[in-house]
């Protein structure tokens, strides 16, 4: 129940977070928007994000993280309503920024319910379930907002957006049941992260993995239609796919991490994937649709599979009572290349899509360097866990 509340709470943001992109050509219409400033406003959410993850994460470790969720998650749908109520580019992306720093508390507090009631040996698989709620969003807003877009514009898109972050807010509420909170003082669940050597070089070597992620998920949309003349519908559908194939990756990838007993190296193999096959998205941006789509699709599943392995060696690696400072704090050095990704991407892109593409694809790769400097963590004992017993 709690891992279903958790992924479900999870993905009524991520309609936000991850499918907005499938929303940029009605945004460029609607709102008369270049292709730079199209990358800001798709930049937004995760600007804002980038700001409170680690309060968040802060306050799930000293609260409990049920209400933590629904107040961030309907602070998220007031914050879309407005959105949708919004007629120009600046106003836009003050508001989207505003929704991101807001629907951020899921991010922490709902890994760190779930975390709560599992053991090591089975928590790659129960984070690989959680953190498909990110595709999962993606999936259903990459599908349902194009259309939404065709039949009432972007306002109706964006209220529908804040419906589903209500929803979240409601499941959290009736049955998210975490971890005992409120043990650890406050001053030291604020120092712990950013005294974590071990959290630094994997916050740092992750982020760029999202690299790829950006670029594809967050372009292609527009690429495939702006570029090679695709329909935005049929655009969509492609990412809607990409997303569809994303959840089993995740799962499987925490399967394989917990059979292993290792989240490195599975890390690290997906990385140099996803570098590669990104670099064949770059070399064959003009090339045959029927050999650039499912290049697409590969690198789109890579990009995203890997998300629940860093997730789960950032709550390893500290201590009890601190999983959501640990979670918040990873997740706040992912967001800077989140924040800043697609505006740089956009901005390259503007002049070329190949170039782009090689620059996204570099990221990954760079990232598997940094990450060959940890050495995998002591072995737990099976039943044992960095994190407290879970509230009755």
């Amino acid at each position: 129940m709690i891992l279903a509340a958790g992924t479900l709470a999870q993905a009524s943001f991520s309609m936000t977070s991850v499918a907005l992109a499938a929303l940029a050509p009605a945004l460029r219409d609607d709102y008369g928007l270049s292709l730079r400033e199209t990358g800001v406003v798709l930049a937004a959410v995760g600007v804002g994000m980038l700001v409170t993850l680690l309060p968040w994460g802060i306050l799930a470790d000293h609260f409990d993280e049920r209400w933590v969720i629904a107040v961030g998650l309907s602070g998220a749908a007031a914050a879309l309503v407005g959105a949708s109520a919004t007629h120009s580019y600046w106003p836009l992306t003050g508001v989207l920024v505003l929704t991101g720093a807001l629907g951020a508390s899921v991010n922490a507090a709902s890994g760190r319910a779930v975390m709560a009631w599992f053991p090591p040996t089975e928590l790659g698989l129960a984070l690989g379930i959680r953190q498909t709620a990110i595709p999962i969003g993606g999936a259903v807003g990459a599908g349902a907002l194009p259309a939404l877009a065709s039949a009432g514009g972007t306002r109706l898109a964006f209220l529908a957006l804040g419906g589903s972050c209500v929803v979240g807010a409601v499941l959290a509420a009736l049955f998210i049941r975490g971890a005992a909170s409120g043990e650890t003082p406050l001053a030291e669940i604020v120092r712990t992260p950013l005294r974590e050597r071990r959290l630094w070089i994997l916050g740092c070597g992750t982020a760029l993995f999202i690299t790829a992620q950006i670029g594809i998920t967050g372009f292609i949309v527009l690429f495939l239609h702006e570029h090679r003349h695709v329909s935005t519908h049929a655009a969509a559908g492609v990412l809607a796919l990409i997303n569809v194939l994303a959840i089993g990756a995740r799962i499987a990838s925490g399967r394989v991490s917990d059979r292993v007993g290792d989240r490195l190296l599975p890390l690290r193999a997906i990385g140099i994937a996803c570098g590669v096959v990104t670099a064949l998205v770059a070399v064959g941006t003009d090339g045959p649709l029927w050999l650039l789509i499912p290049a697409f699709v590969v690198a789109g599943v890579l990009s995203m599979s890997w998300n629940a392995l860093g997730y789960a060696a950032a709550a390893e690696a500290v201590g009890s009572g601190k999983t959501g400072a640990a979670l918040g704090f990873q997740q706040t050095l992912l967001g800077v290349v989140v924040a800043a990704a697609p505006p740089a991407f956009a901005a390259v892109a503007a002049s070329s899509w190949r170039v782009a593409y090689v620059l996204a694809a570099a990221g990954p790769l760079a990232g598997v360097g940094l990450l060959r400097l940890l050495s995998p963590p002591a072995a737990r004992s099976r039943g044992t866990s960095a994190i407290p017993p879970a509230a009755p």
